[in-house]
């Protein structure tokens, strides 16, 4: 396992995401096509749409990459979906802005999985800021695997519900 970034990370319009190569961020119309998750858009190739509860400020964000599939964790909500990077270089970055944190993904697919708690009271307080740092958190794992389609593996709390269930384009 190698952490790769543990950090903040600024979010807005509750969105966060990952490109590799010199891809632009993945629009959301594109990203959960054929998805059954509404957090983790891995639906366009080598760009990952990701969604957050706190809609804007600097949130808390862990990237690991592992070996193998690792035990999912006490998280409150956890999706995962498969990934193929463009380049063998993904950046993270919040919406429209630079690039936080950056990752060697030199295999050609990847199992991604979007952990989160607190996601519900992100929503409830919206902006985080000094004052008020935001109560959700979150985790992007990667690890080689061969492409499989995307799975909520635990859905508990009202926010990731209204995503998955309403979110981008599903209403």
């Amino acid at each position: 396992m190698v952490v790769v970034f543990e950090g903040l990370v600024h979010s807005a319009y509750a969105q966060l995401h990952v490109t590799t190569g010199t891809l632009e961020p993945a629009l959301p119309d594109e990203a959960f096509v054929g998805q059954a998750n509404g957090l983790c858009g891995c639906a366009v190739e080598g760009a990952i749409f990701l969604v957050t509860g706190t809609h804007t400020g600097s949130i808390p964000v862990r990237v690991v990459v592992y070996e193998a599939a690792p035990p999912v964790g006490e998280w409150e909500e956890i999706v995962e979906a498969a990934f193929a990077p463009h380049a063998p270089r993904a950046a993270l970055m919040g919406w429209a802005s630079d690039p936080s944190a950056y990752s060697d993904l030199p295999e050609a697919t990847y199992r991604v999985r979007w952990s989160a708690s607190g996601m519900d009271a992100g929503r409830r307080q919206d902006v985080a800021d000094e004052a008020s740092p935001a109560p959700d958190r979150y985790e992007l794992a990667f690890w080689p695997a061969p492409a499989a389609p995307d799975a909520i593996v635990r859905r508990t709390g009202q926010a990731a519900a209204y995503w998955h269930d309403l979110g981008f384009f599903r209403g």
